[in-house]
């Protein structure tokens, strides 16, 4: 790609740092809008996370039991969203959709001021968790549209700006908070709704993103191909992500890689207070480390995580760093009010860090173990996993490894990792044997192929060796 094709995808070089990319992203102006509306929008999300429980217990006056099954009801309604959003992209516009995503909820929220009822909340909750589990996985189509190979920079910015505005918003929620009347928590409410509408506006102004180009020559092949053989390949390729076993069983792995998030927010936050002797005034500090870190190093990291080599090594990584985060949480009750807090916080760090090794290395590899001219519906299951682990997480954490003690802890550890070496090899697997097409661009079927040890077809094109070494990334 020519280097100054900003709407390519493709990032000039030279050292450049977070601000820089911001404002020249893999994707030119498609990419900045989007970027900025989904800033916008986990604002909002930072609002609505930060007082939706205690909203629900002043305002509302539901009971614990009752936020419980809402909040279950919304979870399953999130693992729904994201195959229907990869269905509907693939007979829609996804700029359409995603719009219509952010103006569902929008209306969902309006909803909240006036409807106070269980039976009438539980509806609306699920619609609102349905619509924003359905947004993050059309804002995951939409990014590998405009980004093309370069998807896993753009999905550290991506990352770098979602957390940004989650903190904006997280802080904006605690002076309401703080305030503590019902009119407080309304108009968290309404700001909430706001940056929904403010996003839908922005989404609006991009345009419908093309077709890569490395997806055009991939195509192209496989078109070439099939008029000179008996298409068996055709044929054998699943119709459906739901009758891909192999892509299955990836995304049934993926759902413990996904388990730093409870680890972070339940797991560290219960452990301190339950088992350590550790100050309390720690556990806000995690989520600010965490905010801050990814923040700042996501770009960064996701240069270890970028193209198929590079993706199914972080996955071992992600195993190595969670079982040396559940192996401190276990000692940690060991030592003394100091020792304890050194030990956690050293693990709220290491999970930060497979945190950012798993968000690049998981969507790379949805993304490149997926067909091409499937690939919205796969897509679309694959982020089913991070919605399965938020429902079933927690409470394996505090029904079974916390109540089993330190050993519980270790036992989890170990799990992961070695789950994670499964994933790597079954991983490894499936990308040696998807077909290679022409020479392409970063990130293309044969780059995928060619990284991981398949033979080439075509001439030398490059792989994701050396050019993606090269590039800059914070």
């Amino acid at each position: 790609m020519r280097r100054g094709d900003t709407d390519s995808g493709e990032t000039p070089k030279g050292g450049q740092g977070l601000i820089a990319q911001l404002r020249r992203p893999p994707g030119g102006r498609n990419a900045r809008i989007m970027l900025l509306a989904l800033a916008v929008d986990r604002v909002g999300s930072g609002l609505w996370a930060a007082s939706s429980v205690l909203y629900f217990t002043f305002v509302t006056r539901l009971s614990a039991q009752q936020i419980g099954v809402l909040l279950g009801a919304a979870g399953i309604a999130g693992i729904v969203g994201s195959p229907l959003a990869g269905r509907l992209a693939g007979r829609a516009p996804v700029r359409a959709l995603l719009i219509g995503c952010h103006l569902l909820r929008l209306g969902t929220l309006g909803l909240l001021l006036v409807v106070t009822g269980f039976d009438a909340l539980l509806p609306v909750v699920a619609a609102t968790y349905l619509g924003d589990r359905a947004a993050k996985t059309l804002e995951m189509l939409f990014a590998t549209q405009v980004a093309g190979g370069r998807r896993a920079t753009y999905q550290a910015l991506s990352r770098s700006a979602a957390n940004a505005g989650y903190g904006v918003g997280a802080g904006i929620a605690a002076v309401g908070l703080a305030v503590g009347t019902g009119a407080a928590y309304r108009v968290l409410i309404v700001g909430d709704a706001l940056s929904f509408a403010v996003a839908a506006a922005l989404v609006w102004r991009t345009r419908e993103p093309r077709e890569p180009r490395e997806a055009r020559a991939a195509r192209a092949v496989r078109e070439v191909r099939a008029t000179r053989t008996d298409r068996a390949t055709r044929t054998a390729r699943p119709a459906s992500p739901w009758r891909d076993r192999r892509y299955l069983f990836f995304v049934l792995l993926d759902v413990p890689m996904n388990i730093d998030d409870s680890i972070l927010a339940v797991g560290l936050p219960l452990w301190l207070v339950n088992r350590t002797s550790a100050p309390h005034a720690l556990v806000p500090v995690f989520l600010v480390v965490n905010t801050v870190l990814v923040v700042v190093l996501q770009l960064r990291v996701s240069a270890a995580a970028e193209g198929p080599r590079r993706a199914t090594r972080a996955v071992l990584r992600y195993g190595v760093l969670v079982l040396v985060t559940c192996t401190g949480l276990a000692v940690a009750v060991r030592g003394g009010t100091w020792v304890a807090a050194a030990v956690l916080l050293a693990a709220a760090l290491l999970v930060t860090l497979a945190e950012l090794m798993r968000s690049v290395s998981s969507w790379e590899l949805a993304v490149l173990l997926a067909p091409e001219d499937a690939r919205a519906s796969y897509l679309g299951v694959a982020g089913m996993a991070q919605s399965v682990q938020k429902s079933a997480g927690p409470p394996l954490l505090t029904g079974v490894v916390m109540a089993a003690g330190p050993v519980g802890w270790v036992v989890l550890g170990a799990a992961v990792a070695g789950l994670a070496a499964v994933q790597h090899r079954a991983c490894t697997r499936r990308l040696r044997t998807l077909p290679t097409a022409g020479p392409v661009h970063h990130g293309g079927t044969r780059a995928a192929a060619a990284a991981v040890g398949a033979p080439a077809v075509g001439d030398g094109a490059r792989d994701a060796g050396p050019d993606r070494d090269a590039t800059p990334v914070g």
